[in-house]
C-alpha cells in the first residue's frame, strides 16, 4: 500500500508581472538547505483584482506570501496584524496566514541594509548616504537605513514634495539615531556622499542615473535596487565616476531570507544562495545573446 502524498505548506510571490520573479529559486534554494516541507510558486493577480486573488490563494492551502509591484500598499491596507516597519513604510512585501488573519511585514529595508554591510562590506554608521525616490521601495528602506546611524540621509525625488512627506514621517526614527535627514530635489541633492542608493523608476526607463555624478565620490558604493538588465545603465553610469557599482540581487536575497524567517522561523544562509543566482542570471543573459 503507498503512502499518501505530503501535504506541502504553499507560499508564493504574487505580483504583475511575475513571470520575472526569483523568488521561486530562492525559497526552493532556502527550504532545501534548511530541511523545510515547503512548495513556492508564482501567482499572477489582475491590477484590480488582488484582494480576491489573495484570498482564492488562502482558501486553496496558501500560508503566506511575497508581495511586488504594484500591490504593496493594498498587502498592508488588508492586513489584520502590521509590523512597526510596515506600519512605518505604509507598505508590505510580506504577507503570512495564522489563525484565520493575516501578518504584513515590510522585509525590503532590511534585506538592503544586509547587502550593504555583510556582502557589500560597506559600514552605514556616521556615513552619509543618498537615497534616491521617494515611493515605495524607498519608504520600506528609509527605516532600516535610519536605524544603523548614519550622519547624514538626504533623500531626493523628482517630486521634492513627496520626498518631504516621507521624510517628515520618520523624522522621529532620524532624531533617535542621531541622524540629519532632509528631503530635496535630484538637483539639488549635494556632493560626495559616501553610499548612492537608487530606488526610484529610472532603470525601468533605461536611463543611467537620475542624478548628476557630482552625487559620487571616488569609492562610493553605488547600488541600484533593480537587478539584471535593468541596473545596467545605472551600474555602469556609477563605474565611469569612479564609484564601487552594485545591483539589487543581494538584497533580493536578504529580504527573501527574512521573509523566509517570518514563513518559517528559520533563519537560511545567504551567501551560496546569492552566487548560485548571480550565476543562474548570467547563464540565461549568455544564452539570449
Amino acid at each position: 500500500m503507498s503512502r499518501p502524498a505530503q501535504v506541502l505548506d504553499r507560499y508564493a510571490v504574487l505580483g504583475n508581472p511575475v513571470a520575472h520573479s526569483q523568488s521561486p529559486f530562492i525559497h526552493g534554494e532556502f527550504a532545501r538547505a534548511t530541511g523545510q516541507a515547503m512548495a513556492y510558486g508564482r501567482v499572477l493577480s489582475p491590477i484590480d483584482a488582488f484582494e480576491p486573488v489573495l484570498h482564492a490563494f488562502a482558501a486553496g492551502g496558501g500560508c503566506g506570501a511575497n508581495i511586488t509591484m504594484p500591490f504593496k500598499l493594498q498587502a498592508c491596507a488588508l492586513a489584520q496584524e502590521v509590523s512597526a516597519r510596515a506600519q512605518l513604510a505604509g507598505a508590505a512585501n510580506v504577507l503570512r496566514l495564522g489563525d484565520g488573519h493575516w501578518f504584513a511585514d515590510n522585509t525590503d529595508g532590511v534585506g538592503l541594509v544586509r547587502d550593504i554591510q555583510i556582502h557589500a562590506g560597506y559600514s552605514l554608521a556616521g556615513q552619509r548616504v543618498l537615497l534616491v525616490g521617494a515611493g515605495g521601495a524607498a519608504a520600506g528602506a528609509l527605516g532600516p537605513l535610519l536605524h544603523e546611524g548614519p550622519a547624514e540621509l538626504v533623500l531626493a525625488n523628482r517630486t521634492p514634495a513627496k520626498a518631504s512627506e516621507l521624510a517628515q514621517r520618520h523624522q522621529a526614527l532620524a532624531k533617535a539615531h542621531g541622524v540629519a535627514l532632509r528631503a530635496s530635489s535630484l538637483e539639488e541633492a549635494g556632493q560626495a556622499f559616501d553610499i548612492v542608493i537608487n530606488s526610484s523608476a529610472s532603470s525601468l526607463q533605461g536611463q543611467g542615473s537620475p542624478v548628476g555624478a557630482q552625487v559620487l565620490r571616488p569609492g562610493s558604493l553605488a547600488l541600484d535596487m533593480m537587478y539584471g538588465p535593468a541596473a545596467q545603465p545605472f551600474t555602469a553610469w556609477a563605474e565611469r565616476h569612479g564609484a564601487t557599482a552594485r545591483d539589487g540581487l543581494g538584497m533580493l536575497v536578504e529580504q527573501a531570507a527574512e521573509a523566509f524567517f517570518i514563513f518559517r522561523g528559520v533563519r537560511p544562509a545567504t551567501a551560496k544562495v546569492l552566487a548560485s543566482l548571480r550565476q543562474r542570471l548570467d547563464a540565461a543573459a549568455q544564452q539570449q545573446q
